[in-house]
């Protein structure tokens, strides 16, 4: 098969920890193509089909120089066997405008993972709305007085911006509402700003774990990002521990519950973050941790991806109308 990964510049990888790298290495021992471009490589013109210079890859299994361009070509998104979109987050709008490429590629017959609608439909924090009976009390607002109020009733309250990734912008108040106004100005921006707001969870201590879907079912180990220090944040971007461990009855339950219906809508891979008993994040463009979850369990998280993606491939395709 023949492959092509939409994923951030190559020099920036960390192969120790890079997801799209397990994948992009489990495919070529399986005797795939590799092939990769980003998102501003996308190209549509009418009476053409979307199409990306895009560069095949030989991973050589050296450290420093991971791999080697063997050729570079202009080529239609649908002429490969199937599309993985591995752009990391902010989802701006210019993520936005690539997911309507990514559209028209799939209805000129590309097979894109995840699908590019799915990705608009499932914000990664806002996803959460659809499956509050597992969440903790949460508040999406642009108002700061609701933001008071929430703080009021629950006392000890962590404050996002939506569009953040790997623990940036992520602040704790506790009960003597220290710093409040600040981090409301800070975030809100005057109300310019939507902020999600949750009651802080004690069970951070544990860890925030990050429960792997894929193709609808549980990899059944979680890495549980541990704070460290006085940090409240887990992300491993922020300095959290991870350390893989099985999932709990409750990961199981939260896990088997979304699993289905979110592979349904086009999403073969899901991170889902849970902490304590409460889910508290749906992440859609870019999950990670394969790396640490296989190394430290001995569960192969990159070929339990490639077999359900080899699944789907075979599969007839539904065209994204959206």
């Amino acid at each position: 098969m023949k492959l092509l990964f939409i994923a951030d510049p190559l020099p920036t990888f960390n192969i120790q920890k890079d997801s799209t790298f397990t994948m992009m290495r489990e495919a070529q021992s399986r005797g795939h193509e590799v092939w990769v471009c980003d998102t501003t490589d996308l190209h549509w013109q009418t009476g053409q089909a979307v199409s990306a210079p895009m560069h095949q890859l030989q991973l050589t299994g050296d450290h420093t120089a991971w791999y080697q361009v063997t050729q570079t070509q202009q080529r239609a998104l649908h002429a490969l066997d199937a599309v993985l979109m591995r752009k990391d987050p902010p989802f701006d709008s210019e993520y936005f405008y690539a997911t309507h490429l990514l559209s028209q590629a799939q209805k000129e017959g590309a097979r894109v993972f995840n699908a590019p609608a799915a990705l608009r439909e499932h914000p990664e924090k806002l996803a959460l709305m659809e499956f509050a009976d597992f969440a903790s009390p949460t508040l999406v607002t642009r108002q700061a007085q609701a933001i008071r109020d929430f703080h009021t009733q629950h006392q000890d309250i962590i404050l996002k911006p939506l569009d953040g990734m790997g623990g940036m912008g992520i602040f704790r108040v506790k009960s003597d509402g220290l710093n409040l106004g600040s981090i409301i100005e800070t975030l809100n921006q005057n109300g310019a700003q939507t902020v999600m707001v949750q009651k802080f969870i004690p069970a951070i201590t544990q860890g925030d774990k990050r429960v792997l879907v894929i193709g609808g079912k549980p990899v059944p180990f979680a890495l549980a990002r541990i704070p460290q220090g006085n940090e409240v944040r887990g992300n491993l971007a922020a300095g959290g521990k991870g350390v893989a461990q099985p999932l709990t009855e409750r990961d199981w339950l939260i896990a088997n519950r979304l699993g289905p219906v979110l592979a349904a809508r086009g999403l073969l891979l899901v991170g889902l973050d849970i902490i304590g008993d409460c889910l508290t994040e749906v992440n859609v463009t870019s999950p990670t941790c394969f790396r640490e979850i296989t190394d430290q369990t001995g569960f192969d998280v990159p070929a339990m991806f490639m077999d359900a993606l080899t699944q789907h491939i075979k599969t007839p395709m539904r065209i994204d109308a959206s």
